[in-house]
């Protein structure tokens, strides 16, 4: 089933060539409008200017006697002589109409006569459109005059045929939106060359990413544009987390396979004694769920290494520490709830954590289980957003117990120690906060508390630990 291209689908070129489309053809258009308007008015008051020049011709060669006008030598205009030549001109009054008119005119009938009984202001020229009897349309333009004995007033008016002019317009009109239709689909060629060079860095992504699926290549190059670097940047860090996780997932089962040989082999040879032995059967499965609790403990471990997070930077969530201590510590209390320990905080209400909730849980759910299992009375937990010594976020747990012997405590922190030589309880759940600390480029000690018990430090974004 083909699928169907809709609005939400169109690529990213298409959208754009689309949007340009409509703003290219809506800009044109309104220029064409504009400039065809433009002429238009040109034209017309070109005609009105001409016309004008005709009245003065008339007024200059008229001569009236008795209520009679006449023409003492032939006009300069020779289509006033001409029959039906298209320019005609007429002399009226308003309270009589039509007094004289041109050579040309004897013949020429107007669809409205009434326009000689419109009376026109001294000394002011009106112009205007009317139609012809045989509908053909004509420019029109009246001048009021006061004749020599001041008391006459008269209308000169000229008329031509306005079908050159609109032959004109429309000339101009074919070539203005030629030349327009040529230039917008220049544009749109020259629109489609330059968005596929400005899209090619986004191309030449699409075409690294897939060779780096295939194995072609280890990752994105650094020559992208500037407003694709952090992309690319970060599509690297995506890529090399990838292959780490990958890796570790390898290096898991790889340890997981290995680590179990030995409670296997225990259990294979205690299986093998409790045929022969009948005797030592309650100590023989006390050995076997023994090494089974340490099987659990092995496999626990290794898949809490295996899924955690190994870049902790990558797409980092702000989390609030204080609120995460607080669901922690009441949960563990709630376990703990018979040996009645006291809790102390100092908790920075503003301090963040940045990366994944899950981390963060495991982080304070190990450390804090630890304070839980082996304190007395007293736990203190205190987190840091800032400080004079360093910049970023610090959390320090604390308990009155047994505490961690100064011998043990580089060890217990070690990254890579193998889970069948590391001590129940707080080797497991250090090793697992160590590497989780880690791998957000953070650090974690193991300290001595004024309490009596051990003192966890951990570090997130440390600058300044050892200055």
């Amino acid at each position: 089933m083909t699928p169907q291209i809709t609005a939400k689908n169109y690529s990213i070129q298409s959208r754009l060539l689309i949007s340009f489309s409509v703003l290219l053809f809506v800009f044109l258009g309104l220029s064409g409008i504009v400039l065809d308007s433009a002429f238009r008015n040109s034209i017309e008051a070109g005609a009105a200017e001409r016309l004008q020049v005709q009245v003065y011709l008339l007024l200059g060669a008229v001569e009236e006697e008795s209520g009679e006008f006449y023409f003492l030598e032939d006009l300069q205009e020779p289509r006033f002589s001409q029959l039906d030549s298209g320019l005609y001109g007429f002399i009226s009054r308003a309270s009589l109409g039509e007094l004289w008119r041109s050579d040309s005119a004897l013949a020429f009938s107007l669809l409205d006569a009434h326009i000689f009984s419109e009376p026109v202001a001294v000394g002011e020229a009106a112009f205007s459109k009317t139609m012809s009897a045989e509908q053909e349309e004509y420019f029109v333009l009246s001048y009021g005059i006061l004749w020599e004995d001041g008391i006459s007033e008269y209308s000169f008016t000229v008329m031509e045929n306005a079908a050159p002019y609109y032959s004109e317009i429309s000339n101009f009109r074919t070539s203005l939106w030629s030349w327009l239709g040529g230039v917008a689909l220049l544009l749109l060629l020259m629109q489609v060359l330059l968005m596929r060079w400005g899209l090619s860095p986004l191309y030449q992504l699409a075409r690294d990413l897939k060779r780096i699926e295939s194995g072609e290549k280890d990752q994105l190059e650094e020559s992208y544009p500037r407003e694709l670097q952090a992309v690319s940047k970060n599509l690297n860090v995506l890529i090399e987390t990838e292959r780490k996780q990958q890796d570790r997932y390898r290096t898991t089962l790889g340890d997981l396979a290995h680590s179990l040989k030995t409670p296997l082999a225990v259990i294979g040879g205690v299986m093998q004694s409790l045929a022969g032995k009948p005797e030592e059967v309650e100590r023989q499965l006390d050995s076997v769920n023994e090494q089974l609790a340490r099987m659990n403990q092995i496999v626990t471990y290794q898949l809490q290494r295996a899924v955690k997070s190994n870049n902790a930077n990558t797409l980092a969530r702000q989390v609030n520490v204080a609120t995460v201590l607080q669901k922690v510590i009441g949960a563990l209390g709630k376990v703990y709830v018979e040996k009645g320990i006291k809790i102390e905080t100092q908790l920075d209400p503003k301090a963040i954590f940045s990366g994944d909730e899950r981390d963060l849980l495991e982080v304070l759910g190990n450390v804090l289980d630890n304070a839980f299992k082996y304190g007395r009375q007293k736990i203190r937990a205190s987190v840091e957003s800032t400080g004079v010594e360093f910049s970023g976020l610090k959390i320090i747990i604390e308990d009155d117990g047994p505490g961690i012997s100064a011998d043990k405590q580089e060890f217990v922190l070690q990254r890579g120690a193998r889970a069948d030589t590391l001590l129940q309880g707080q080797g497991i759940g250090l090793a697992v906060v160590t590497d989780i600390v880690g791998s957000y480029g953070g650090e974690i000690k193991v300290e001595s508390s004024e309490l009596g018990g051990a003192r966890i430090i951990i570090l997130f974004n440390p600058v300044a630990l050892n200055g």
